[in-house]
């Protein structure tokens, strides 16, 4: 038996994955699976972003912050400069944890 399909749909979810406890950019307040003020829908044009003090934002959140003179450049939240996480933030715990074994182990 032969089925010839003639037409397919297919649907995907996604959900950002953050480890912060209430899951709401630290400045406009949204969920981080919603889309920032900015943006009219969520996805790809509205990443979110994490610095290395762990705090994560809205991409458009981040850069209007910034931008303001109040800012002085740094984490809205804890007031350190604020500097790029690179890479993937979710990994990159598990690699620091990985490299603090490897050291204790050294030892």
């Amino acid at each position: 038996m032969k089925i010839k399909l003639n037409s397919w749909s297919s649907v995907a979810l996604w959900k950002w994955v953050v480890t912060d406890e209430e899951d709401v950019c630290g400045i406009c307040r949204n969920q981080f699976d919603r889309c920032c003020p900015s943006c009219k829908i969520p996805g790809d044009d509205c990443p979110l972003v994490w610095g290395q003090c762990t705090h994560c934002f809205h991409l458009h959140c981040m850069i209007k912050w910034l931008q303001t003179e109040s800012s002085n450049q740094a984490c809205p939240m804890d007031r350190r400069p604020w500097v790029y996480l690179t890479g993937d933030p979710t990994t990159q715990d598990s690699q620091q944890q990985q490299q603090e074994q490897q050291q204790e182990q050294q030892l």
